[in-house]
C-alpha cells in the first residue's frame, strides 16, 4: 500500500501514517520531524507549541525534532545543528533495512549538501525510519560516514510529550544517575530523588541511562514508556513560566502541558570511520496507569510487567 503524502496549508509536504486500530502519525519532510501522534481515540500524544513557527528555515517547536550533528550550543554550529531545518527526501533504498511498502512506515534521508559542507565539512547520509503500530511509535535513525576521513557527531531525538499538568507528572528510571545541570553551568551532580517531579524550570542531561524510562501522567492516568538503544543519554526539559514567556515560539502557558524527555548521544559523541554506519532505535508506547494509591509500581512501569 502506498503511503499518504499530502501538502498542508503551509506548503510543507507531510506523510500521514495510519494503522488498523485507528492511531495515526504525521511526519514532515522538513526536518524529518514527527509533528503528530494520535492514539486510537484520536487523542494527541505529542505536544506542539501554540506559537510554533511553520515557516522554513525556522525550527518547529513540538513533536520530535532531530538534533544533528550537534546538541544545543556544544559546538560551533547553530543551536542543535542543522538537520531539523533542512528539507529531507523519501528514501527509496533504506538498505540494509527492508523497504517499507505500507501505510504505517516511512523512510526518510538527508544527505550533506554543498551548503552543509561549508559549515560542517563532513560528507554524510542521515536516515530515519518512522513506524506506527498499535499503541507504539518507533524511530530508527542511522548515520553513515560517506567521507574519506573519520568524523564525530552528537545526536538527539527531542520528544515533546503532551501532558495534562506538568506539576502532576513524574519521571522514573533516572534515579541515582549522574547528570549535567544546564541551569547550573553544566555542573555534574548525582540524582538524589526517588523520581523526578517538576515545580520550576528544569534542564538536565542524564548520563548512562537505562534503556527504559517512564513518564507518568497522574491526571490522565497514562504512562509513556520510552525505550531506547544506542542513545545512552537522556535530556529532561521544561522551561517553566519565565522561560516560556521569553521564547518567541512558545505560548506563555504552554509549559504546563509539555515535557521533553529526549533520547540522546551527548557526553561521548559517536565516532564513525569512512563508510561506517551508526544506528539508534527509540520506541514510545503508552500504557494505561489505573492505580488506587496514587502511585504506580515503578517496577511494572520500567520492566513491563503490566
Amino acid at each position: 500500500m502506498p503511503m499518504n503524502l499530502v501538502h498542508d496549508v503551509d506548503g510543507l509536504p507531510r506523510i500521514i501514517l495510519t494503522e488498523p486500530t485507528g492511531s495515526s502519525a504525521e511526519v514532515l519532510l522538513y526536518g524529518g520531524q514527527v509533528v503528530s501522534w494520535k492514539n486510537e481515540r484520536r487523542e494527541e500524544l505529542l505536544f506542539m507549541s501554540s506559537k510554533a513557527n511553520w515557516k522554513p528555515p525556522r525550527a518547529i517547536r513540538g513533536g520530535i525534532p532531530i538534533c544533528f550533528p550537534q546538541f544545543g550550543n556544544l559546538g560551533s554550529l547553530e543551536q542543535h545543528g542543522f538537520a531539523r531545518n533542512r528539507m529531507w527526501s523519501l528514501d527509496s533504498d533504506p538498505s540494509p533495512l527492508p523497504p517499507a511498502n505500507n501505510q504505517s512506515s516511512v523512510d526518510l534521508i538527508l544527505k550533506s549538501t554543498e551548503e552543509d559542507l561549508k559549515i560542517w565539512p563532513r560528507c554524510f547520509e542521515l536516515r530515519l525510519r518512522v513506524t506506527l503500530s498499535a499503541g507504539r511509535l518507533t524511530l530508527i535513525p542511522r548515520v553513515r560516514n560517506m567521507d574519506n576521513k573519520t568524523f564525530s557527531f552528537m545526536f538527539t531525538l527531542c520528544n515533546y510529550f503532551s501532558v495534562s499538568d506538568i506539576s502532576e507528572v513524574r519521571v522514573e528510571g533516572l534515579e541515582t544517575l549522574d547528570y549535567f545541570d544546564n541551569l547550573n553551568n553544566r555542573q555534574r551532580f548525582t540524582e538524589q530523588a526517588d523520581a523526578i517531579t517538576f515545580d520550576g524550570e528544569f534542564e538536565r542531561v542524564y548520563l548512562s541511562t537505562p534503556t527504559k524510562i517512564a513518564i507518568i501522567d497522574h491526571e490522565k492516568k497514562r504512562t509513556f514508556e520510552l525505550w531506547k538503544d544506542g542513545m545512552p543519554d537522556a535530556v529532561v526539559w521544561n522551561p517553566w513560566d519565565k522561560k516560556a514567556k521569553a521564547l518567541q515560539d512558545l505560548g506563555d502557558e504552554d509549559y504546563q502541558s509539555m515535557l521533553c524527555v529526549d533520547s540522546a548521544v551527548i557526553e561521548t559523541p559517536i565516532i564513525l570511520k569512512p563508510f561506517e554506519e551508526w544506528k539508534g532505535r527509540q520506541e514510545i508506547s503508552t500504557v494505561s496507569s489505573s492505580y488506587c494509591s496514587g502511585q504506580l509500581d515503578p517496577r511494572k512501569v520500567l520492566y513491563g510487567f503490566h
